[in-house]
């Protein structure tokens, strides 16, 4: 049985070459010939209709050339196609169609070029630019602009990728050198911010306040003239070195204005009074109180007369010793609170195991410090006696916090 585009023989449905091709069988005869011939018509039918969506989804969009790929794939799957119909009137239509996107994404293509080359123009001119916070939002503004413009020929592609990152990573090498040596420069003056801080709690430790003012004054004029450092490393040591310079004007002060005289005998049984309590603060478990209460004691204790007599020696030593027990314990308490979130749920036993360790690694730590500076005291031996005082008072300072910890520790081990 014939058709305009195909027939039928030996059974078998046939479709005529078209546009050079030969005969291809693309179907066998089910039932009768002529239902056969009708259902690959209706085939076509499907395969124009395709046509006919694709055509009209181009003129409606506006980037038409994106639809370039799925024109040439549903022109070379006609090729293919089981059906009965005008193949060659139905790809010249596609090819009309393909021809038309091809001008349109030329032209698109030489108005992206000039985009590219325009946004390179700009990254150039950025590029040794030394704003770094402004410039680096203009180049992600800049290779944002990029990624959104489309693409050029292929032969230009990859000069102007290279052209566009060259500029641009060359900004980005310049700001992380910057950056970098900006880190480099922080190390070196949080040394000089730690030497001050050092200065400061030496000077806060000799006896003669008017020596200790003169180094404060010193130190304070030399950290203004510090570099920079980043505010959050700056500031732990900051509020430290402030702390130790106010005491010492506080001290260098009190020099000035002694206040009343008090009998030594008076002030020998308040010292002793303060003593006493200060260690029975000492032997309770540390609490919020009795923090408070050692603060106390440590303002009345500023406010007593510079000069004491030599019976106070001992207890004020006592009074240091039993204050320092106090902070001490203090502190362990926050470190085991800031180690372990449930660290007050847990068993009063595991507590004290907890602050034991911690407390063990601290005097580690002191112990290593001392063993160090005692060892290498003769490299520090200048002439100045105040120099040697200071070596002296130093020394002394790192003993007493050993003598603490180990005290404290003592505390904290289970009795047997």
């Amino acid at each position: 049985m014939k058709h305009s585009f195909g027939y039928i023989k030996d059974g078998k449905v046939f479709l005529k070459g078209f546009l050079g091709g030969e005969d291809r069988e693309i179907g066998e005869v089910k039932g009768d010939e002529a239902s056969t011939l009708r259902y690959f018509e209706a085939r076509f039918a499907l395969l124009q209709e395709k046509v006919a969506q694709l055509k009209a989804a181009i003129q409606e969009n506006q980037n038409k050339g994106s639809f370039l790929m799925k024109l040439i794939h549903l022109k070379e799957s006609l090729y293919e196609s089981d059906a009965l119909g005008d193949f060659a009137s139905l790809i010249a239509e596609l090819e009309e169609q393909e021809a038309f996107l091809a001008e349109i994404i030329q032209g698109n293509r030489s108005k992206n070029l000039e985009i590219k080359q325009g946004l390179i123009q700009e990254a150039i001119a950025l590029q040794k630019n030394t704003d770094w916070k402004e410039t680096t939002e203009k180049f992600k503004e800049l290779k944002l602009r990029w990624i959104k413009t489309g693409p050029v020929e292929k032969e230009l592609h990859e000069e102007l990728e290279g052209q566009f990152n060259q500029a641009v990573n060359y900004f980005f090498g310049q700001r992380q050198e910057f950056y970098d040596q900006l880190t480099l420069q922080a190390e070196v003056n949080i040394k000089v911010y730690e030497s001050l801080l050092q200065q400061a709690r030496e000077a806060h430790d000799l006896p003669d306040a008017k020596m200790a003012f003169d180094i404060s004054k010193r130190i304070q004029k030399e950290w203004k003239a510090a570099g920079k450092v980043p505010a959050e490393r700056r500031q732990p040591i900051w509020d430290e070195f402030s702390r130790l310079n106010n005491r010492i004007f506080s001290r260098y002060k009190r020099t000035l204005n002694p206040g009343p005289e008090m009998h030594p005998r008076e002030l020998l049984r308040k010292i002793e009074a303060m003593v006493d309590e200060l260690k029975k603060l000492a032997h309770q478990p540390t609490s919020q109180e009795i923090t408070v209460r050692a603060k106390a004691i440590q303002e009345d204790w500023k406010k007593l007369p510079m000069r004491k007599p030599k019976e106070a020696t001992l207890p004020a030593r006592s009074y240091q010793f039993f204050m320092d027990i106090i902070f001490e314990k203090a502190f362990l308490e926050k470190l085991g609170r800031s180690k372990y979130a449930d660290f007050d749920a847990k068993p009063i036993e595991e507590q004290q195991q907890i602050k034991a360790a911690i407390l063990k690694d601290l005097l580690h730590r002191d112990q290593t410090e001392l063993e160090t500076m005692q060892n290498n005291s003769d490299n520090f031996r200048v002439e100045t006696p105040d120099f040697e005082m200071m070596m002296k008072k130093k020394l002394s300072s790192l003993k007493r916090k050993i003598d603490v910890k180990n005290y404290v520790l003592k505390q904290l081990s289970p009795r047997t």
